[in-house]
């Protein structure tokens, strides 16, 4: 098993995270096909509304998945802000790896949750749960910065 005490992952993190707002991007790309304009990439909804080629669940899926690459970039600049905070302030490496770890598995499941799982409108609370536990990893990270600064 891969000691987790040993080697600092914190920094890796910030570009996985980064690869992983891009993921759902690239699926809408590939999706939305002749819909994504790369000249005008915000008419994308536009096109696909017009486009009776596609079917709902897929347009919304398209759409779905533009949101979640919208909500990952407004996110990184706030966990890797926390990363440098946990780093400068000598959190132990253990703990910066478990909380970086468990950051990135909350974008994974909030990415899956978010285009896939909400095809079904019953599940939509999964959405909001996932991306708080983000949230919560970002907010651990700057309360154990906070700690060791003192």
């Amino acid at each position: 098993m891969f000691d987790l005490t040993k080697c600092n992952l914190s920094y890796y993190s910030v570009p996985a995270a980064f690869v992983l707002l891009v993921l759902p991007h690239a699926y809408a790309v590939r999706a939305a096909g002749r819909n994504y304009d790369l000249a005008q990439p915000r008419r994308t909804d536009e096109n696909l509304a017009k486009d009776e080629s596609l079917d709902k669940v897929t347009v919304r899926r398209i759409q779905r998945a533009r949101a979640a690459a919208a909500n990952g970039l407004e996110t990184i600049g706030l966990y890797a802000a926390a990363i440098v905070a946990a780093n400068t302030q000598g959190v132990p490496t253990r703990k910066l790896n478990l909380l970086s770890l468990g950051y990135l598995a909350s974008r994974v499941v909030y990415n899956f949750v978010y285009v896939v799982v909400q095809d079904n409108r019953k599940t939509a609370a999964a959405r909001p749960l996932t991306w708080g536990a983000g949230i919560a990893v970002i907010m651990s990270l700057f309360l154990s910065a906070a700690r060791n600064s003192n």
